[in-house]
């Protein structure tokens, strides 16, 4: 049997102070070992204990850490991330990126046709060219680059967003990757 003392320390005196012995007999872990030797019903006795014991040991660290704030900062993170206006912030940011690549990829298709008709009109030597023809059609080779660079690095932030953890939820009914622009 062991034994243990709560009460002040017997230096102090005895006098006025109740000592109380809690006895903690080794037979007790016995009852639990001959409940689940007893078969199921004495197993799951056993089970259920422990999990009330992790349940109230849960509870009492749960009352504990709120007024201490030990689950604030997680709470207020979980609700900035994945409350309804963060998603719907998200949604719209997706929706707004699909369109704006869209846009971009009809402007690609525009530059490319005009490309062609310069090659179509004055021939594939363009050193044969009008120099005005020349020109325009190295300003429209120089924004066809630009907008390619433009839509590739918005389908890589958009393909980057989408990959996230705190995003999945957001993407609604807009493409779950976009591929990059490959020029011909």
């Amino acid at each position: 049997m062991l034994v243990i003392n709560i009460g002040v320390s017997p230096t102090r005196g005895r006098r006025g102070v109740l000592f109380r012995r809690i006895a903690i007999m080794a037979s007790g872990w016995d009852r639990y070992e001959k409940d689940l030797e007893s078969g199921p019903k004495g197993a799951f006795t056993v089970v259920s204990k422990g999990i009330i014991w992790i349940a109230g040991l849960g509870l009492v660290i749960m009352l504990a850490g709120i007024p201490l704030g030990w689950f604030s900062e997680t709470a207020q993170v979980a609700r900035e991330e994945f409350g309804a206006r963060a998603t719907l912030v998200k949604y719209e940011w997706f929706k707004d990126a699909s369109a704006e690549l869209a846009k971009k990829k009809a402007d690609i298709a525009l530059y490319e046709d005009r490309l062609a008709s310069f090659e179509r009109d004055y021939g594939k030597d363009h050193s044969k060219w009008p120099r005005d023809v020349r020109e325009q059609a190295n300003q429209a080779r120089s924004e066809h680059v630009g907008v390619v660079a433009s839509y590739n690095s918005l389908a890589a932030e958009y393909n980057s967003n989408s990959s996230k953890f705190n995003w999945k939820n957001a993407e609604g009914d807009a493409p779950r990757t976009i591929e990059p622009y490959h020029t011909k």
